[in-house]
């Protein structure tokens, strides 16, 4: 009876995330929208329990891949993610990789790049932009409050996944509690909210109305007391300003001004409650650096040996086992250099065309600029989920971008040097031109 009631409940389960899929394929902005909610107010302990656990923003992204799926072109950036798909998938069949570091690789890195390179296909690219904008913004206000009134209302969710044990517990650094939003941790949410900043940079809004959005984000990158957070954001708004095409001396002058000013009032702040937390922080950099001291475990293809009990040169390696503070060294110690060399490959890509004139774009500076970051904090919570959804946006913005630039090429080649423009009789069809 209760295999039958568990089946019923299956089925009726299905039933409902089919009409929802229905629901947003006909409404794939709708679909955008709720994504972006759940990314940035759902924490990862929130979801359903379906045989295992389902994180919300996992369910919501497949559902939306289903709800804007569209043909695409390739690009060989996918070739390499593909690869490294197939690699993962061999390694887990030959008992070479576990079966949490497989899910993890393909639900949390390979899901999210496949959305957003699909992304694209039913959704203007100043749609997302606008709306990636806004959610960082309104995150940003909230981590704001959260570190005013010391509350973060996010802990009184459900908790319905054991990641809570994990990410449920909030940090302090120099006797302030540090902002953590809903992605479970300060990093992340500094770390993701210098990825939106781009947005903000390049969203079509007035250049005031930038500035305040960029002002309350700096703040909440000061409340999460994160360093990598706050240099990367600094990185991300100085590149956006001067790389994107279409931004207006005036908005240059007027975010640089501000920024400048905020330097002066912040860094005095910053410097006491480093100070205060002189210890801790000199902690954190030793153990960073005392992680490439597991570098010679790391196998060219599997998983590296357990670090319970590790010893190599007499150093014992065991209290890394539970936390590994740089993310390509996690993904080299779980799948072997040969797949972290393929992902690799795959970040750099996406961000090449910003050496060229004109080919930054929003996605590509927001993921050059936290490559600086996966060398002092793994794909945890959201944030990596975040990250490689803007890798695979970053590639199909430099697909559409060559697509819109290919048409008026065609033109130019097709039409003799000092004739005029060809005029069609009223109500004639034009011939189309195949390339």
């Amino acid at each position: 009876m209760n295999a039958l009631a568990g089946a019923g409940v299956l089925i009726v389960g299905l039933c409902a995330l089919a009409t929802v899929a229905l629901l947003l394929r006909a409404m794939p902005r709708a679909a955008f929208v709720l994504w972006g909610i759940v990314l940035f107010f759902v924490p990862v302990w929130v979801g359903v329990n379906a045989g295992t656990f389902w994180a919300a923003i996992t369910v919501v992204t497949i559902l939306a891949i289903i709800s804007c799926g569209g043909s695409v072109r390739l690009s060989p950036i996918d070739g390499f993610v593909a690869a490294f798909t197939v690699l993962v998938v061999v390694e887990f069949a030959m008992q070479s990789m576990s079966l949490s570091a497989t899910v993890i690789a393909l639900m949390e890195w390979i899901v999210p790049y496949v959305w957003g390179r699909l992304v694209l296909a039913r959704l203007q690219a100043s749609f997302v932009t606008h709306w990636l904008a806004l959610l960082t913004t309104v995150a940003a206000g909230l981590a704001v409050v959260e570190f005013v009134s010391g509350v973060n209302v996010f802990l009184f969710l459900p908790a319905q996944g054991p990641s809570f044990e994990e990410w449920g517990v909030l940090q302090d650094r120099g006797g302030f509690v540090r902002a953590e939003g809903a992605f479970g941790h300060s990093i992340a949410l500094g770390a993701s909210l210098a990825m939106g900043s781009a947005f903000v940079v390049a969203a079509p809004w007035r250049a005031r109305t930038k500035v305040v959005a960029l002002g309350l984000i700096g703040a909440a990158a000061v409340t999460t007391f994160s360093r990598i957070g706050m240099s990367t954001l600094v990185l991300a708004v100085a590149l956006s300003i001067f790389t994107l095409p279409g931004i207006t001396r005036a908005t240059r002058a007027t975010v640089a001004v501000a920024g400048i000013v905020a330097a002066a009032i912040v860094i005095p702040f910053l410097g006491g409650v480093f100070l205060t937390a002189g210890q801790e922080a000199g902690g954190s950099a030793s153990y960073r650096g005392g992680l490439l001291d597991l570098v010679p475990l790391i196998q060219p293809l599997g998983a590296a040996r357990d670090l319970e009990g590790a010893v190599i040169n007499g150093q014992y390696l065991g209290f890394y086992a539970s936390s590994i503070d740089n993310a390509l060294l996690v993904v080299a110690l779980r799948a072997g250099w040969v797949p972290t060399i393929v992902l690799t490959v795959c970040i750099i890509g996406a961000c090449l065309p910003l050496l060229r004139h004109g080919g930054a774009t929003a996605a590509n500076i927001a993921v050059a600029t936290q490559i600086p970051s996966l060398l002092t904090v793994a794909f945890i919570t959201q944030y990596g989920m975040y990250f490689w959804f803007l890798v695979g946006l970053a590639v199909a913005s430099e697909l559409r971008r060559r697509a819109a630039l290919e048409p008026a090429s065609a033109v130019i080649a097709l039409r003799p040097p000092g004739e005029g423009i060809a005029r069609w009789p009223q109500g004639a069809r034009i011939p189309a031109v195949r390339m």
